[in-house]
C-alpha cells in the first residue's frame, strides 16, 4: 500500500498512557512487527504506523501535519493549546474522542502542616510545576500573583529542596504526594486520554480509516466491564428479574421449548456483575445463570 494512504499515530513512547493506548489499537483488531529503533511499529493488517515519541511532542507533531493522529492526555492538549496561543500562534490539531484511560487531575499539593484556604494562599508564593500555562492561567482567573517555577520533572520534591512553598503536579492514586509530605488541596485540570488529529485535510482512504478506527475504539470502550448475562426465568417472575439485570435496556426474551412457564432471558448488561447480583436473580427465581465476557460491539 502506498505510504501515503497509510495512517501516522503518535503515542506516548514511555510513561502512563503507553500500554494502554497500544492495546487499545490491538483490541481495535490491529496486527503490528516493531522496528529495530523500538520507535515505530508498522501495521501489517491495518494501513497503521506508530511513531513512538516523547508525550509534549505529540500535539506538535500532529498539529505540524507529520502524524495524523496522536493519542495524549487533556493535560498535555491544554498546556500546548495555551503556549502556542502565547506565542500568537492558532492551535489547529482538533480533539474528536475522549478514552476511557489516563484519568487523573492537575492539582495544587501543599506541604504537611501547612494551610491552604484557596487559590488567595497561593499570593506571592512560589508554585513549582511542569505546565506553566495551565497554572498561569488559574491563577489569572483568581487574580493571583506568584512566581510560577516551571521544572522539566520531579515536581514533588521542590519543596523539600527550598525551590517552591507549593506545586502544581498531575495526581492519580495521590501515593506520590504522600510519600513526599504533600496533600492534594485543589484540583485546577480533570485529565484523560484523547485522540486529536491533523488540522490538513486527509485523502478519502485515510478519512475512511479514521471513521473506521473511530468506531472500533468505541465499540472497544463499549464493553470495558459489559458482561453477557444468560438465564432462564419463570414468566411470573420475569419483571422483577429484568429489574435487577444491571445496566441493560431490553433483554432479549425467548421461549423455552416444552416450557410454557418460563422462557430464556439474553442481556448485554453494561455495569459489573457481581455475585451479589447473581445471588439476587437466583433468589427472584431464575436458573441456569451463564455470564459471559463481551469482547467487541457495534451499535
Amino acid at each position: 500500500m502506498d505510504k501515503t494512504t497509510r495512517l501516522k499515530v503518535a503515542l506516548q513512547k514511555s510513561g502512563r498512557l503507553t500500554d494502554n493506548s497500544l492495546d487499545l489499537l490491538v483490541r481495535c483488531g490491529l496486527k503490528y512487527s516493531r522496528g529495530k529503533d523500538q520507535l515505530m511499529c508498522y501495521g501489517e493488517n491495518m494501513p497503521l504506523d506508530i511513531l513512538f515519541v516523547r508525550d509534549d511532542d505529540i500535539p506538535d507533531l500532529v498539529q505540524q501535519d507529520v502524524c495524523d493522529l496522536g493519542i495524549v492526555g487533556l493535560n498535555v492538549i491544554e498546556e500546548k493549546r495555551l503556549a502556542f496561543e502565547a506565542r500568537g500562534v492558532t492551535p489547529l490539531f482538533e480533539q474528536i474522542m475522549l478514552l476511557d484511560f489516563g484519568k487523573c487531575r492537575l492539582s495544587i499539593a501543599v506541604p504537611d502542616g501547612v494551610r491552604y484556604d484557596g487559590p488567595q494562599s497561593l499570593r506571592g508564593k512560589r508554585i513549582a510545576t511542569t505546565y506553566p500555562h495551565i497554572l498561569g492561567r488559574f491563577l489569572r482567573q483568581h487574580d493571583v500573583e506568584a512566581e510560577v517555577v516551571t521544572l522539566s520533572g520531579a515536581v514533588e520534591i521542590a519543596p523539600r529542596l527550598g525551590r517552591a512553598d507549593f506545586i502544581c503536579d498531575l495526581v492519580s492514586t495521590g501515593s506520590t504526594l504522600v510519600a513526599n509530605h504533600l496533600w492534594e488541596a485543589q484540583t485546577i485540570l480533570e485529565s484523560q486520554a484523547a485522540i486529536i488529529r491533523t488540522p490538513v485535510p486527509v485523502s478519502t482512504e485515510k478519512q475512511d480509516w479514521i471513521h473506521r478506527l473511530g468506531l472500533r475504539i468505541d465499540g472497544v470502550q463499549q464493553v470495558k466491564e459489559s458482561k453477557y448475562i444468560m438465564l432462564h426465568a419463570p414468566r411470573a417472575r420475569l419483571a422483577e428479574i429484568r429489574k435487577l439485570l444491571p445496566g441493560t435496556e431490553a433483554p432479549t426474551i425467548v421461549p423455552l421449548e416444552g416450557a410454557n412457564d418460563k422462557v430464556a432471558v439474553h442481556a448485554v448488561c453494561r455495569e459489573n456483575v457481581f455475585w451479589e447480583t447473581l445471588e439476587g436473580l437466583k433468589a427472584a427465581g431464575a436458573s441456569s445463570i451463564l455470564v459471559l465476557p463481551v469482547e467487541k460491539m457495534l451499535a
